[in-house]
């Protein structure tokens, strides 16, 4: 191959027309009026067609504009010119484009975050969150996992042993999170669970009550109960139907059997079993206060289906996974947002989850959070990137990585996977 333009070919240019002649009449038209004088003389449209030519390194284009150029008397010296200007804007995208490799790990945004938001660092490493898969029993719309019954991401063996030698290494690291799509369904979920409890950590488990259910899962309450683990669940709403349609037919009804299952071996009863529940909104807005919510949903449950639980919290619908594609279909995506900015509040900052906890991917890669584990925004700067490469004194106090979806956590009274923060 001699050459990849050819100036043979140009003459076939208009041959294209054959095969879509109102298309290419329509250009034609179009390409003339463009040039024609106006506001701006046809020497400086030239000027311009000149620019767009050598910046977008078209060859043909490049040898039609310099020749017009110079039939309109306009010189080499003018050309350099509108040559120099092009390249500067050029290299000045460049740079603009480099900000998304930004040594502080700034994760690109389209809107203007709060500076103390911008300079966030953690404090210490308190809780190892550890995200054990993708695998699901349901596929719930507002899902930031995305997980679901057809997932097959699970944590591999070697990254769970790094994580639980990483535990016994670290005796300050006092709470072991366990999450996923559902966590209980990785083979060596109580495995986990046990070997944190041996080690005197507290456990606390992101329990999806509908897998009670499933094969193999119904002693779960008892498990958790000898095991004395702390159990967080999510039910969107005390309704039925607004839970329902949020994670599937059905789903409300089980969870209500999950919870006396937990209820009857002495969850939430105030006997040192805690049962957490939390609620999330159904739709594009803000969560409600989150006392006034408790407190409904404690006396509907109980009235109605006699259940208890000793705490509720709410936690805002992350900008992230199934439900920003769902606001994206339904075109709220900018409106949420902008309810999220006007709702943006500095005061929770001190108390932001990612300050205190370390998130651990189902392949061992190291997050601030979920919500970061989820969007793919490794940790910034020289930290350890792997539960391998642990290294304390380099993770206590790292820089988190931020984006526009920080302002989830921080609207109204704030949000994270212990509830409200302020």
């Amino acid at each position: 191959m001699g050459a990849y333009f050819d100036d043979k070919d140009l003459a076939h240019f208009g041959d294209l027309k054959q095969h879509n002649p109102e298309l290419w009449g329509q250009f034609e038209r179009y390409y003339a009026a463009a040039f024609e004088p106006g506001l701006l003389s046809k020497r400086e449209k030239i000027l311009i067609g000149f620019a767009v030519a050598q910046t977008s390194q078209c060859p043909f284009c490049i040898d039609s504009y310099t020749q017009q150029a110079l039939e309109q008397g306009l010189t080499m010296e003018h050309l350099a010119e509108v040559l120099h200007a092009g390249a500067a804007l050029k290299a000045g995208i460049a740079l603009a484009h480099g900000l998304a490799a930004s040594p502080a790990g700034v994760q690109r945004t389209r809107r203007s975050l709060d500076k103390a938001l911008m300079q966030l660092r953690a404090e210490r490493v308190a809780t190892l969150q550890v995200n054990l898969g993708r695998i699901c029993n349901q596929a719930c719309r507002h899902c930031h996992v995305e997980a679901s019954p057809s997932r097959t991401e699970l944590m591999a063996d070697a990254v769970v042993d790094a994580c639980l030698s990483v535990l016994e290494r670290h005796p300050q690291i006092a709470t072991l999170d366990v999450t996923a799509g559902a966590p209980e369904l990785h083979p060596r979920f109580r495995e986990i669970v046990e070997h944190a409890r041996h080690l005197g950590r507290s456990v606390l488990v992101r329990h999806n009550l509908t897998v009670q259910a499933e094969p193999g899962h119904g002693d779960l309450p008892d498990f958790f109960a000898s095991r004395k683990a702390e159990l967080v669940c999510s039910l969107p709403h005390y309704l039925a139907e607004a839970t329902d349609r949020q994670r599937g037919p059905g789903v409300f009804a089980g969870s209500i059997r999950g919870l006396r299952a937990l209820n009857a071996v002495g969850y939430g009863r105030g006997d040192g079993l805690p049962l957490t529940l939390v609620a999330n909104p159904v739709g594009a807005f803000l969560p409600p206060h989150q006392e006034d919510l408790e407190r409904d949903t404690r006396e509907h449950l109980k009235r109605q289906h006699d259940v208890t639980f000793d705490r509720l919290i709410v936690i805002t619908n992350m900008p992230i996974g199934r439900f920003a594609d769902w606001l994206e279909r339904t075109g709220q995506y900018d409106e949420y947002l902008d309810r999220l900015e006007r709702a943006y509040n500095r005061q929770t900052l001190p108390n932001l989850m990612c300050r205190t906890l370390l998130s651990v991917g189902y392949d061992g890669r190291l997050f601030d959070c979920d919500f970061n584990q989820m969007l793919d925004l490794e940790l910034a700067g020289r930290c350890p990137q792997t539960i391998e490469e642990f290294d304390m004194a380099a993770l206590a106090e790292r820089p988190i990585r931020v984006g526009e979806h920080c302002l989830g956590c921080t609207a109204g009274s704030g949000s994270s996977c212990g509830g409200a923060l302020t």
